[in-house]
């Protein structure tokens, strides 16, 4: 008899009925991939019907916004160098929103869409959220840090990249 030490194993895809803790830690990521992904897929698609933002100069374009925030920016040569062509800039993040949050909602490529949104997470506070004071009160440092765990564990469970996984190994 052994005392203060489990000696249960778990199943390992034996068919056996699994621990709800195992299934949770299992799937813990997904409802974070779904937010992010969703979040993303919405501001690219936000970014792109609005045609006030999609304008080099006016009330709510990106030009306006980002010559509104260059003296204030932690990196001001990355707000000079979106102000260089501030449509093509404000494309640029449209597009790369809505392909990172396809990417992380289907799973395919997730650690590089991940790396992307943390990227793009990553620019955004440096230049458009780093006056905010507290700093909290930013967005665009959380959204930073929730991309992490995603980029080191990439998206394990209900996606394609699962699936291109399991295709390569019974094709061995």
């Amino acid at each position: 008899m052994t005392h203060g030490m489990r000696t249960e194993t778990h199943p390992q895809n034996l068919g056996e009925r699994r621990d709800w803790r195992e299934t949770a830690t299992r799937y813990s990521l997904l409802p974070l991939r779904i937010f992010l992904g969703v979040t993303f897929v919405y501001a690219g698609l936000d970014k792109l019907t609005d045609s006030a933002f999609m304008k080099a100069s006016g009330s709510g374009s990106i030009g306006d916004m980002m010559r509104g925030v260059r003296d204030s920016a932690a990196i001001p040569a990355l707000v000079d160098l979106s102000l260089k062509s501030p449509v093509g800039f404000g494309y640029a993040i449209a597009f790369g929103e809505l392909a990172v949050g396809i990417g992380t909602l289907i799973g395919l490529w997730a650690r590089l869409a991940a790396l992307g949104g943390a990227l793009i997470s990553l620019s955004l506070w440096l230049t458009v959220s780093w006056a905010s004071d507290p700093y909290y009160y930013g967005n665009d440092l959380p959204y930073l840090f929730c991309w992490t765990p995603l980029v080191l564990a990439g998206a394990s469970y209900w996606s394609l990249d699962a699936v291109i996984r399991q295709r390569r190994r019974s094709a061995y």
